[in-house]
């Protein structure tokens, strides 16, 4: 069996911040074939859809398609603040390597 993704209190608080919660929503993290190295992450505000894994935290939602699901087994889902901007990461323990942009990755 594979570990389910793994949500940071941090993405959890940021989610809630953008209040996503408040309207409904819930943050999708996808996997879609394409990016620079094979496969890149589509992070977004969404629906949930009754066959997505829920990931709860903080009153929020995360929420994971079931085709993208054994590509994020184990990976941990944050939020970074940097100088270059803040955003949605993806820790994948599942990449073998990834580009520069932060989005794409292959297996």
């Amino acid at each position: 069996m594979q570990l389910p993704p793994k949500v940071t209190d941090r993405a959890f608080e940021r989610l809630a911040e953008i209040g996503a919660g408040d309207e409904g929503k819930a943050l999708r993290v996808a996997v879609e074939g394409g990016g620079c190295s094979g496969f890149q992450y589509d992070i977004r505000l969404d629906d949930a859809e009754s066959e997505d894994m829920v990931l709860e935290g903080h009153g929020q939602r995360v929420v994971v398609d079931p085709v993208s699901l054994p590509f994020l087994a184990g990976a941990v889902i944050d939020f970074s603040e940097e100088l270059i901007g803040a955003r949605f990461v993806i820790e994948n323990p599942n990449a073998t390597s990834s580009c520069g942009c932060g989005t794409s990755f292959s297996m």
